[in-house]
């Protein structure tokens, strides 16, 4: 099913992620986890093309394992900072075979040590998204910064580079995660006014041990409210219980996202089928209400 058309419905949707294994020794554990995450019944399972510059050569594989194998419709990421444009029509290829219709087009991370970008590669997620439409049939979604992207001059400046996106043929839109749902809310009606309509679903991050915490502000230098840095530092020293309030912290952002109006959540789970379990299990009856 294309995402574009499962947004346009009215029940609330509760999306999940998960990320490719490193080594092609763990592949297995990594379709038992494509099965472990099917079995949620989310409304679709993203699969991530490789983190930090990285390709993973088991995106289009896992997606396989979650669409036609598991039932649960896949967005496959591609991203273009470390892939050139041999390898984007590649993986398109792939996709086609499969029939793989979503796509998460990002420009992606910058490989370390490496001139970005070089002659054969795309500049910006804007061109990928170009490229793909031009190649086929595909459902193509973005990615969008509420608290603005690292690199963007202000908040302004990454919105305008946003609805190129979405004037490129982008259908809807997945956000980073933040913590502070005030910051949604204000980004999605700076996004309105500059007259992006497509949906947009709001990534939310469980984090459940002190480690994350400290990745998310290496990598996205996301606003870490008191409340929350308070959670952490309270339970930093319990993992069950520091798992526990991350769960709930995490379930009561899509509570509050639900009752005004944000009606589609992607949860970055981190390959943790037991935290998605335990949020969907906390929106069981949230998820029947029509």
């Amino acid at each position: 099913m294309r995402i574009s058309e499962l947004l346009k419905e009215k029940e609330v949707t509760v999306s999940c992620e998960l990320f490719p294994p490193k080594k092609g020794s763990e592949l297995k554990k990594a379709h038992d986890l494509v099965r472990e995450m099917a079995k949620l019944r989310p409304a679709f399972i993203s699969v991530t093309y490789g983190a930090t510059g990285g390709i993973s050569e088991h995106t289009v594989n896992l997606a396989n394992e979650a669409q036609n194998v598991n039932g649960v419709p896949a967005l496959a990421h591609l991203t273009c900072a470390s892939s050139d444009r041999g390898k984007i029509q590649e993986v398109l290829r792939e996709l086609k075979e499969h029939n793989l219709e979503n796509i998460l087009a990002l420009r992606g991370d910058i490989p370390e040590h490496v001139d970005f970008p070089l002659p054969n590669q795309y500049h910006h997620a804007s061109e990928l998204i170009e490229e793909i439409k031009a190649y086929g049939d595909f459902c193509i979604g973005g990615a969008c910064y509420p608290e603005g992207h690292p690199e963007a001059e202000s908040i302004e400046a990454d919105i305008d580079n946003l609805k190129r996106k979405v004037e490129a043929g982008c259908e809807f839109l997945t956000t980073q995660m933040f913590f502070d749902n005030n910051i949604l809310y204000r980004f999605l009606y700076k996004a309105l006014k500059k007259g992006i309509d497509v949906p947009v679903i709001a990534g939310i991050m469980p984090v459940t041990n002190v480690k994350q915490m400290k990745q998310i502000g290496a990598l996205s230098g996301s606003l870490l409210p008191q409340r929350f840095r308070m959670m952490v530092e309270r339970f930093a020293e319990d993992s069950a219980a520091l798992k526990q309030a991350g769960i709930a912290y995490a379930t009561e952002q899509i509570f509050d996202l639900i009752a005004n109006g944000v009606g589609h959540v992607h949860i970055y789970t981190m390959n943790k089928p037991d935290v998605a379990g335990a949020i969907l299990g906390n929106l069981s009856e949230i998820l029947r209400c029509k």
